[in-house]
């Protein structure tokens, strides 16, 4: 098992308190989606839930990050039935995504990559262990290129700084055989989430800093979150920089102009201190033809926002192959008293059409349309 640093322990510590000492009644009763929609709760057994994926074989595979390991579910199983630990020992394990059989992991240090049955289990092998390891946004997302290309986030160590290691706040991108790692895109203060559109374009929803001041006004309105295009080589700005209206604007800790001059804006801007974690694309067919390859992202609530926001699903609706409007999908975890019921995390689809959320208190829940 890989030790965490001392950087990285109060992070996951305070993971854990929360996974254990938090809330544990499910927010089912009080969650919320458009008329036509139905909302089923599938398990209360995978404390910590973070990141979502659905194996060819219509297994749900769940990262518990903070616990260091990975479960499965059983399609029908009872709500309350424990799921299998496929994978266990590794530090942060989150990021998860298919191709074919192969199930890939990105952990804090790399990714590994092996076939999974419900049968036979899941016994990967690393393909790359060379990740800055850093001391906070450490949860790595991952998305698989159309040319079997590897993408994986790799977050900043600080709220706002000039980082020493230039592989942070960008994301990473290594080939099929995890070789040849690059930094495809840099100035990504904390890339959350990643996923392919259907044109295979990749997109990721990005966490903007806190504390921007110098009046709680300012720094619960300032910055936004957002949603962008990653292109290759492209300069989002950050830590000199934050989006607003389509250009970038000079942090107050640099208040330099210039250095925002080159950098690329948020394709779309999402509520300030939002938290957007996971995000997929509409592809299915049992929701409405409108979602048809909308952006469903899970936002994941505000932590220091004096009025809380975020805490939801939503859809982002494209137009030209740009984001132009966002609607709630599911609402209902944060409460009128302000306080949060659960807080959604990953998102992923099943073959059917319909939505799977995670939510780490500790629950999955499917969201489907019809009768």
């Amino acid at each position: 098992m890989r030790l965490l640093s001392s950087r990285a322990r109060p992070a996951l510590l305070l993971a854990l308190v929360l996974m254990l000492g938090g809330c544990r009644a499910t927010a089912a009763g009080s969650l919320r989606a458009p008329p036509g929609f139905h909302i089923e709760l599938v398990s209360d057994q995978v404390p910590g839930a973070r990141f979502i994926a659905v194996a060819p074989s219509g297994d749900l595979i769940v990262s518990e990050t903070a616990r260091g390991r990975v479960v499965a579910i059983r399609p029908g199983s009872a709500v309350d039935e424990a799921p299998k630990v496929i994978l266990s020992g590794e530090a942060l394990p989150h990021g998860l995504a298919f191709r074919g059989d192969d199930l890939y992991v990105a952990t804090w240090a790399g990714v590994l990559k092996g076939a999974y049955s419900s049968s036979s289990g899941y016994k990967p092998q690393t393909l790359f262990s060379d990740m800055p390891e850093a001391g906070d946004h450490n949860n790595r997302a991952l998305a698989l290129g159309p040319d079997g290309s590897i993408f994986v986030s790799s977050g900043s160590d600080c709220n706002v700084c000039i980082e020493m290691n230039g592989r942070l706040a960008t994301v990473l991108r290594y080939d099929a055989g995890g070789q040849n790692g690059e930094i495809y895109a840099s100035g990504l203060r904390n890339a959350s989430g990643l996923a392919f559109d259907p044109q295979g374009s990749l997109w990721a929803v990005v966490n903007q800093r806190d504390d921007i001041g110098p009046t709680q006004e300012i720094t619960d309105n300032l910055p936004p979150d957002e949603l962008v295009r990653v292109q290759r080589h492209g300069d989002y700005g950050w830590p000199y920089c934050y989006p607003l209206h389509h250009t970038l604007l000079p942090n107050p800790e640099f208040g330099d102009p210039k250095k925002c001059s080159g950098g690329v804006p948020a394709d779309f801007e999402i509520q300030p201190h939002s938290a957007p974690l996971g995000i997929v694309f509409y592809e299915g067919k049992n929701f409405p033809a409108r979602y048809r390859d909308a952006a469903i992202i899970a936002l994941h609530g505000s932590w220091n926002r004096s009025t809380p926001s975020g805490d939801k699903v939503v859809a982002v609706f494209f137009k030209n192959g740009r984001p132009q409007s966002i609607e709630d999908l599911v609402t209902g975890w944060l409460q009128p008293s302000g306080r949060y019921a659960g807080r959604p995390v990953g998102l992923a689809l099943a073959r059917d059409g319909t939505l799977y959320v995670s939510d780490d208190g500790g629950f999955i829940y499917k969201v489907r349309y019809g009768p």
